[in-house]
C-alpha cells in the first residue's frame, strides 16, 4: 500500500471509528442496556497493567459500554486492573461484570469481596459463575450451602445488581444449571462456525435461553484463536457468524489497541449474514479440523489426546 492509499485508509477508519455508534441489545431479562461488543478481561491484560489500562480507557472512547473480568484472571490482576483503569468516575459511566469459580457459599461470597475491592466499587452489574464443566460442579452449585446461596443472597445485599453463569465444556451442564433455578438473568457460551459441528451450544441451549428470556453473553468466537490458527476462517467471518445468531453481546478478546478498533469497526459495520450465506460456511468448516482438538475447552471426544483447555490460560 502507497502513503497516499495508506492516508486515506486510516482516515476512513477515524471517521467510522468517531461517526457510527455502536450497535445495542438488552441482555434479556436483566433489562440492561449493552453495546453488543464487550471487552474481554483476559486478552486485555496478556500484555501488562499499563497496556490493559490503555485498551480499557479506549474501548471507553469508542462507545463500549460493557466490560468482562474474572476473579481468576491473570490471578485477580484484571479485576485490579479495572480498579485503575475506572478511577475519576469511569465506573459510573459503564457497566461491568466479575465471575466467581468456586462452588461453595463462603467462598464464592469471599471472591466477591476480593473483586469488589480489587475493582474499587461497591457493587457489580453482573456476577456471574464462571467456567461451570461437569455435572458434578452443577451438585454443588445447587446443593446446601452450595455458591447459588452467595449469589441469591449478594443480589439480595445490592452487592451485585444481576447474576448469571458461564461455561464451555458440556451444554448439558448448562442445561441443567437453566433448568435447575428460575432467578437466572444471564448465560455466556461459545457462539462460533464450528461449534454446530460437535457440542453445540449453538443447537441445544442457546433456543432455551432465549425462550426463557436470559440474556445470551457469546464467547469464544475464534475458539481462543484456534479457528485462524488452523486455517478454517478469517478473523472477520468469526465475528460476523457470531454477530449474526440471536445473542445480545460477543466478549471480544483483543490485547492490542489497534486489536479492538478493529473489531469495534467490524461491529459498527456488521450486516447479518442470511440462512443460506451461514450454511454455505458452517459446509465449508466442516470439511475442515473441528471439534475438541480445535475448541479445546470442550469435553474430549474419545482417544483425543489434547489437554483441555482451562478458562484464563493463554493460548
Amino acid at each position: 500500500m502507497n502513503r497516499r492509499a495508506f492516508l486515506l485508509s486510516s482516515a476512513a477508519l477515524s471517521k467510522a471509528l468517531a461517526d457510527t455508534p455502536l450497535p445495542v441489545a438488552t441482555l434479556g431479562k436483566s433489562g440492561l442496556r449493552v453495546t453488543r461488543m464487550t471487552l474481554g478481561g483476559f486478552h486485555m491484560r496478556v500484555n501488562g497493567e499499563e497496556n490493559g489500562i490503555r485498551i480499557i480507557h479506549r474501548a471507553i472512547d469508542l462507545g463500549i459500554t460493557f466490560f468482562d473480568s474474572a476473579h481468576k484472571y491473570h490471578d485477580g490482576e484484571s479485576d485490579i486492573t479495572y480498579g485503575k483503569a475506572l478511577a475519576g468516575g469511569k465506573r459510573q459511566k459503564i457497566l461491568l461484570m466479575t465471575k466467581a469459580q468456586l462452588r461453595d457459599k463462603a467462598g464464592a461470597m469471599r471472591q466477591l469481596e476480593e473483586s469488589l475491592t480489587r475493582m474499587k466499587t461497591d457493587y457489580l452489574d453482573l456476577w456471574q459463575c464462571h467456567e461451570v464443566s461437569t455435572h458434578q460442579e452443577v451438585d454443588k452449585i445447587f446443593g446446601p450451602n452450595g455458591s447459588l446461596e452467595a449469589f441469591v443472597k449478594a443480589k439480595q445485599q445490592g452487592k451485585v445488581r444481576h447474576i448469571g453463569f458461564t461455561g464451555h465444556h458440556d451444554p448439558t451442564v448448562h442445561q441443567r444449571l437453566l433448568d435447575g433455578y428460575d432467578g437466572w438473568e444471564t448465560v455466556q457460551h461459545p457462539v462460533n462456525l464450528i461449534d454446530p459441528h460437535y457440542l453445540s451450544f449453538i443447537h441445544s441451549v442457546l433456543p432455551n435461553i432465549r425462550k426463557k428470556g436470559l440474556g445470551l453473553i457469546a464467547m469464544k468466537s475464534n475458539a481462543i484463536g484456534n479457528i485462524t490458527k488452523h486455517k478454517v476462517a478469517t478473523i472477520p467471518e468469526c465475528l460476523r457468524f457470531t454477530w449474526s445468531h440471536d445473542i445480545d453481546t460477543l466478549v471480544s478478546g483483543v490485547q492490542t489497541v489497534e486489536e479492538l478498533e478493529q473489531n469495534v469497526i467490524a461491529c459498527k459495520t456488521f450486516q447479518p449474514m442470511s440462512q443460506r450465506d451461514k450454511e454455505a460456511l458452517l459446509a465449508r468448516t466442516r470439511q475442515g479440523p473441528h471439534g475438541s482438538q480445535v475448541e479445546t475447552y470442550k469435553k474430549k471426544e474419545a482417544g483425543a489426546r489434547h489437554r483441555v483447555h482451562v478458562d484464563g490460560e493463554v493460548g
